[in-house]
């Protein structure tokens, strides 16, 4: 497990590159899942960007990576960016992975993101707690039982309009009745 400072770093030094060339984006993954839930091991960062801006933006944020501490694969990058796939990269001062996903999962996220002080006095846009709920339930639907934990610590703790917002995304992405099997499940003993 990295040290917390390792993970403020290295998600500044990214921040900083989407904030520069103006590409909306927010943090999502298990960093999301602990913050909504409860503290558990996670080994890489998961972001959120929005694909049109980074389009626009390609070859300058190609510029700005190469200028960076971060290994990447540009070719890797352009496909990902191309075809909404996931891409890469390797913090090389800190030894740390982000995995960037240049599309929206669940429709209209990005819109929904909310700023957070992640790490004391940085504030960084988080995806709502809805929006981390169904994404991890879409993991659970390629086979992820970590993200079945996740889903039911989070909708559990998650607020009265957050789990109608969840039970609607769920249904709006075809997930409604996998929501209700995974919520049923037995909680392991703490």
């Amino acid at each position: 497990m990295f040290p917390i400072e390792t993970f403020q770093r290295t998600l500044g030094k990214a921040t900083d590159i989407f904030r520069q060339l103006e590409i909306r984006f927010h943090l999502t993954g298990g960093l999301a899942a602990v913050y909504y839930s409860e503290p558990r091991l996670t080994q890489d960062i998961d972001i959120v960007i929005d694909n049109t801006r980074t389009r626009a933006t390609l070859n300058r944020f190609l510029e700005n990576l190469e200028a960076s501490d971060f290994l990447f694969d540009a070719e890797s990058i352009r496909s990902a960016v191309s075809s909404g796939g996931m891409f890469q990269l390797l913090d090389n001062r800190e030894s740390l992975k982000l995995d960037i996903y240049p599309r929206e999962l669940i429709p209209g996220e990005l819109d929904r993101s909310v700023e957070r002080e992640v790490f004391e006095g940085t504030m960084i846009p988080v995806a709502s707690c809805a929006d981390v709920v169904v994404s991890k339930l879409v993991w659970v639907s390629k086979g992820s039982s970590k993200s079945r934990r996740d889903v039911r610590q989070m909708f559990r703790l998650a607020s009265e309009v957050d789990r109608r917002l969840i039970e609607q995304l769920s249904d709006q992405l075809g997930l409604g009745s996998l929501l209700q099997e995974v919520v049923a499940e037995q909680h392991e003993i703490d």
